[in-house]
């Protein structure tokens, strides 16, 4: 980090290639373009880099990084015009019978093709808080939402993959894929 300040070229470089490819995943789940991804994880290092001297070490210099790439993920879809906010709802909390899944032949691989299908509200809430590991209230405050909204969001998220998920399973036996 301290050759970094000092804008140490091999140092960057060190820690490009240590963080990369989990930021640029991190951008790709976000914007679901790799050109995009791509663009937006080089912005992020060169901001990092231009910016080292900010890095206070209050948090991992990964979760530092992260944060830079889901914001300008997050500010490139706004200006794709794909964002949109989810608005408030009254939902009514009645019992709500719900199928089971049997997760034992379920595959991370098709749970993500399942999520990155979903749209862009559901899929970015999701993301940040399946695989980013966020928290609501660091979603909330991420992309600028109540944390009643985001709660309601991931719910709404979840059921919606439980139901994507249930009706792949029925199309694989139905046709045996």
């Amino acid at each position: 980090m301290e050759r970094c300040k000092k804008s140490d070229k091999n140092a960057q470089l060190d820690l490009y290639k240590a963080y990369y490819k989990a930021m640029y995943n991190t951008a790709y789940r976000i914007l679901k373009d790799g050109f995009e991804a791509e663009d937006i994880m080089q912005e992020a290092f060169l901001t990092v880099f231009t910016k080292m001297s900010t890095y206070k070490g209050e948090v991992t210099f990964g979760a530092w990084l992260k944060r830079i790439v889901i914001n300008k993920s997050l500010t490139q879809l706004k200006k794709n015009n794909r964002y949109n906010e989810v608005k408030m709802e009254v939902i009514p909390n009645e019992e709500i019978i719900e199928e089971t899944i049997d997760y034992s032949g379920l595959k991370a691989n098709r749970v993500l093709a399942c999520l990155q299908n979903l749209k862009d509200n559901y899929r970015m809430v999701l993301n940040l808080h399946l695989i980013e590991g966020y928290d609501y209230e660091e979603i909330a405050e991420i992309l600028d939402y109540t944390n009643e909204n985001v709660r309601t969001t991931v719910s709404r998220a979840k059921k919606k993959l439980k139901q994507v998920l249930l009706a792949k399973n029925i199309q694989t036996q139905a046709y045996g894929r």
